[in-house]
């Protein structure tokens, strides 16, 4: 994706209107304008909540249907996460799994270095050389964090009032997963290739270097270094000719021609470069933003400060109608009362256990004398009551809060045991009734008072030939309890013996593989007796060496830490370590450099680098030997 900003130095050329194709929003983000579009998709310009304004970089559908570039594209963005330099565009937000990837950075009111020599020609010695500076300065955090760039050239540098910001770091390495780029889609810029990269060599910081060195031709001279063209042509002379050098002013050449080496070895590092600058002009330390720029490329950025802010930023939050008097709105965080319906409305309700409706006053039909229930009661659930009398139950195992159920009753109904019992007689409407209601309450207390008798007399029986049949024993099922019995505390509750603590488990021991040649792009699983590399990369493996130059904890909760130059590894060391890593480059490792490994599935690895592949070796690999404690984290 080329930049934020397209070419134009107009308000109206540089924030398009949103067309008919073009969403509103992006995840929340209320979209303004469109800045442009480019081989990786399209970027428009939005607001956070607090009124900053930000780049939003959409990805095209094809490649969000490439699983590989998904998982590139997903490990890119971690990491472009934790690049928080003063010459880069922060990524604030991203959104790897959605049906269209998207990040977020910081907007950056400038133009493109492209649009600059475009519209207005080569930029003066003074000025490039605070440009490679800044963009040296951004390179040495980007390294920092594990990414190579791959695609840094001059509509990847955008040039700001205090100085230049490098953006799309990381995201051309997601871009060469997919088999798009064979097909006609166009990622990059052949002209600012380095000759390893144009080859299909390793990738390494150096590569950077080298796009380096064409970004600082380019604004000096105002042309690519090896000339435009076919893609073919231009990758062929980038490795097998020299650069055209012959624009480029006389205080910028050493600084140029070094960084233009075919040989990545011979390439300066990003600090001699910060030197190479300063030496060049005692003025390369940026203290002068405002005026380091020429006065052509400064009213650029006067006319993309002045950016349009959308119809209503942040998005107005969505306020509920109100509602007519009656139940309250449902809210997903507050569990929903169950309706009643009013009289004659909704199905009859089902008595709870034990209790018998009468029709005679009611409506609802009558159960029969000695049918067994075939509802259980529901706690908190109202019951239609008539005139006739009425029987509240309490049961004390329910919990506080709940109400009580009120119940129905019939002749000769017996409440369960623990259950106490509440009469509610109803105002009698005829003599008749007042008399049958006080023989109905007669019988039921009587029977009340002989069905609690023989309760506990039962009860007491049952525990004295459970004592007597059965002694106690640890191991045989436990005999079924009432609901009462769940409520008794347990031995342990009584003050009985505290269980034992448990025995601390031995350190496990290690397992160690010696002189293990981890190809690049392969990838070990620590939980493997026979610990060999194998082919792939992948978030469900737990140590990969990744074609991007760095090893990877690949599994889910995964871990890596690189211990210091002369700290001796060990599983208690690497326990105590909290310097925890996501991947670790591999240019930081040195002979005899260790690595602590820890796995999501519980393993912990020591791995010690020993050395890594020849410049002529077929394939890229890194000799370790690693040790391995299995089952070590719990």
């Amino acid at each position: 994706m080329s930049g934020q900003q397209p070419s134009g130095g107009s308000a109206s050329q540089v924030f398009q209107p949103l067309s008919a194709d073009d969403p509103a929003t992006i995840a929340g983000y209320r979209l303004a304008a469109k800045l442009g579009a480019g081989g990786m998709g399209k970027v428009y310009l939005s607001y956070t909540p607090g009124g900053r304004p930000v780049a939003i970089k959409v990805i095209r559908p094809e490649f969000g249907e490439d699983p590989e570039f998904r998982r590139r594209f997903a490990q890119e963005v971690q990491s472009a996460q934790r690049v928080q330099g003063l010459f880069t565009a922060p990524v604030i937000d991203a959104d790897t799994k959605g049906a269209q990837p998207w990040l977020a950075t910081a907007y950056v009111p400038g133009p493109s270095l492209a649009d600059a020599v475009v519209a207005h020609g080569a930029l003066p010695v003074e000025a490039v050389l605070l440009l490679i500076a800044g963009m040296a300065e951004a390179l040495h955090v980007i390294h920092g964090a594990g990414i190579v760039h791959r695609d840094l050239k001059p509509s990847n540098v955008l040039l700001a009032a205090d100085g230049p910001r490098v953006i799309d770091f990381g995201i051309a390495y997601a871009a060469d997963a997919t088999s798009l780029t064979g097909s006609g889609v166009t990622i990059g810029t052949p002209s600012f290739m380095a000759p390893e990269q144009a080859a299909g060599r390793r990738v390494t910081p150096a590569t950077d270097i080298f796009a380096l060195g064409q970004v600082a031709a380019f604004a000096a001279a105002g042309a690519p270094a090896f000339g435009e063209g076919t893609s073919h042509g231009v990758l062929y002379r980038i490795v097998h000719e020299e650069p055209d050098l012959s624009r480029v002013p006389e205080r910028l050449m050493e600084l140029v021609s070094r960084c233009l080496a075919k040989d990545p070895e011979a390439r300066p590092s990003v600090a001699e470069v910060i030197e190479l600058c300063q030496t060049a002009n005692a003025e390369t330390v940026l203290r002068r933003p405002e005026d380091w720029l020429p006065s052509p490329v400064a009213a650029d950025i006067t006319v993309r400060a002045a950016a349009p802010a959308p119809a209503q930023t942040p998005p107005p939050p969505t306020t509920a109608p109100t509602a007519a008097p009656g139940p309250a709105a449902y809210s997903p965080t507050t569990p929903a009362a169950p309706s009643t319906p009013p009289p004659g409305f909704g199905p009859a309700p089902t008595p709870p256990p034990g209790q018998y409706a009468d029709t005679s006053q009611t409506g609802y039909p009558l159960q029969a004398p000695h049918a067994q229930p075939t509802q259980p009661a529901h706690p908190g659930r109202q019951y239609p009551s008539g005139p006739q009398p009425q029987v509240q139950h309490q049961n004390p195992a329910h919990t506080s809060g709940q109400f009580p159920v009120q119940a129905q009753t019939h002749p000769g109904h017996v409440p369960p045991p623990g259950q106490q019992t509440h009469l509610t007689p109803t105002p009698p409407k005829r003599r008749g009734g007042r008399i049958a209601a006080i023989a109905i309450a007669a019988a039921l207390v009587f029977a009340i008072a002989g069905a609690g008798a023989a309760y506990y007399v039962l009860k007491d029986d049952g525990k004295e030939t459970q004592n007597n049949a059965s002694p106690t024993n640890s191991t045989s099922p436990k005999a079924e309890t009432s609901p009462d019995a769940a409520d008794t505390p347990s031995a342990d509750d009584k003050g009985g013996e505290p269980a034992a603590e448990p025995t601390p488990q031995a350190d496990p021991e290690p397992a160690e593989y010696k002189s293990i040649n981890l190809t690049e792009g392969y990838h070990l699983t620590l939980g493997d007796e026979d610990l060999r590399p194998q082919d792939g990369e992948d978030q469900g493996y737990e140590l990969s060496y990744d074609s991007g130059g760095y090893l990877d904890a690949e599994s889910e909760g995964g871990k890596l830490v690189l211990l210091d130059p002369g700290q001796a590894g060990s599983l208690a060391a690497c326990r105590a370590e909290t310097r925890f890593a996501q991947n670790i480059p591999v240019e930081k490792l040195s002979k005899g450099r260790q690595v602590c490994i820890t796995t999501g599935t519980g393993h912990m690895g020591l791995l010690t680098y020993q050395g890594h592949s020849s410049e002529d070796s077929p394939s890229t690999y890194m000799t370790v030997d690693v040790t391995v404690w299995r089952n070590a984290t719990g």
